[in-house]
């Protein structure tokens, strides 16, 4: 006999109850494979719950593959062994997964105890967490919307003029046709690789920039070729020097709050960069993904060339969910035309429902304050991890200005990767300057995310590692 203990008046429905009690006596040995489960009827009435109740927590044990369906007999448990535990990497796998791929693998686990100092985005707890539930609520209650067709293939229109909107108050023109929604700027970026460059083409990318950029194009078989950023931006004297050798076909670069650096682009080098790609005819794609967490007026390229030879790349995916992945691309009619025609063939669409959600929050009202909140919170969490950082040695790049990185270095190190080897033996992730390089050249800098520097481990292993401890 399979007796649970149900509670009705739990917060936690009857059939999660019953999931959660029937997985853990299989876990523990209690049923094993082969043993035959009450029958439903016996099992509603024993424990006092619905047939259809039991029907469902059944219908989903035997989805996870724990129990198994027979015909005319019942249902038994799966003779199959349950999911192991990852093994623990060894000190040699941990080193060799410093590369563009292995840190995002790190950055994505679900390993509660690591401390992923290293990772791009906000901490989840910073994130208006009930706002997304309250909004995911009330769009579900609603008739019209359409939770099982295909998007539009630019996407949720009433987005895209929010969108719009938010390009006019940075001085950009755009009509909504000019704007066309993806799953994050990581499609964004992607669909234009795929409609502008082919295996052998040469581009420009900031050096250091976006490692994961990096990545996807050196799958498409891309030539990368790395132009200095300083702090004003790409030095422009070094893109002419290069144009000398180098006919690329885009520069992919940032403006705002620069990834790694936290550097923006100044008004001088964004006129001179324009020049330069007007004379070398090559497309600049500016990937404004950290552009909201800017807590004033910054130089865009888009803003000066308004569209003609920018395309411009934001998200929401970093401010408001990562899991909704939503983002946007805009740029001359003609070019997202056929950047849309390249979406539809790759994805069909993106996802209304999560871009109706996404308006839903911009539309509320809240959007502003909860920027302003997060603004602030960055702000002291940056004070204290160059407070941190100095304690332990190191030394920032630049005092950001804004934004989530502290780009640091510790005097003496040649190569950050060893660094960030020993702090994985800790489980801490760091994200060490290598992977933000076009060939993963050795890098003495470290990107730091400021919302996850104040826990302790980082601080005791950065100053016993370094001697300062």
């Amino acid at each position: 006999m399979l007796n649970l203990s149900l509670n009705p008046d739990s917060p936690q429905p009857l059939v999660d109850q019953i999931v959660a009690g029937v997985r853990a006596r299989i876990e523990d040995r209690l049923l094993r494979p082969g043993m035959r489960l009450p029958p439903i009827r016996h099992f509603a009435d024993n424990h006092g719950v619905s047939r259809f109740t039991v029907v469902e927590a059944y219908d989903r044990l035997v989805a996870q593959g724990l129990l198994k369906s027979r015909r005319g007999s019942g249902f038994y448990v799966e003779a199959r062994s349950l999911p192991q535990a990852a093994a623990e990497p060894v000190a040699g796998q941990v080193a060799r997964a410093f590369d563009n791929a292995g840190v995002l693998h790190q950055s994505l686990e679900d390993s509660p105890n690591r401390l992923k100092v290293g990772v791009g985005w906000l901490p989840p707890e910073w994130h208006d967490q009930e706002g997304v539930r309250r909004q995911l609520r009330a769009l579900a209650r609603r008739d019209e919307v359409k939770l099982t067709c295909y998007g539009t293939p630019l996407g949720f229109a009433p987005l895209r003029e929010q969108v719009r909107l938010k390009l006019a108050d940075l001085g950009i023109a755009a009509q909504p046709g000019q704007i066309m929604l993806s799953h994050g700027a990581t499609q964004g970026l992607d669909l234009l690789i795929r409609l502008l460059l082919k295996p052998g083409d040469c581009v420009f990318v900031d050096d250091p920039g976006y490692w994961n950029l990096f990545a996807n194009l050196r799958l498409h078989g891309v030539q990368l070729v790395g132009v200095p950023w300083g702090q004003d931006g790409p030095d422009p004297q070094a893109l002419e020097s290069l144009l000398a050798e180098h006919r690329p076909r885009a520069f992919f670069t940032h403006s705002v709050l620069q990834n790694p650096t936290a550097c923006n682009l100044s008004p001088a080098n964004a006129f001179r960069i324009l020049q330069l790609a007007e004379k070398h005819d090559f497309l600049l794609v500016e990937d404004d993904t950290y552009g909201d967490f800017h807590p004033g007026g910054a130089t865009r390229l888009s803003t000066l060339d308004q569209l003609q030879r920018v395309v411009y790349v934001g998200s929401f995916s970093k401010t408001l969910s990562a899991n909704l992945r939503v983002g946007f691309v805009a740029g001359r009619p003609d070019l997202m035309a056929a950047l849309t025609d390249v979406k539809i063939v790759s994805c069909v669409s993106t996802s209304e429902v999560a871009e109706q959600l996404v308006y839903e929050m911009l539309t509320a009202g809240h959007y502003r304050k909860y920027l302003e909140r997060i603004h602030g919170r960055l702000r002291e969490a940056a004070d204290k991890t160059l407070r941190l950082l100095e304690r332990v040695g190191m030394e920032a790049y630049a005092e950001p200005a804004g934004g989530m990185f502290v780009w640091a270095r510790a005097p003496g190190l040649e190569d950050a990767a060893r660094l960030a080897t020993q702090a994985a033996a800790a489980d801490i992730m760091l994200a060490p300057g290598h992977i933000f390089r076009p060939q993963l050249q050795a890098s003495p800098w470290i990107r730091f995310n400021v919302g996850y520097t104040q826990d302790p481990r980082l601080e005791r292993f950065l100053g016993e590692t370094l001697g300062r401890g």
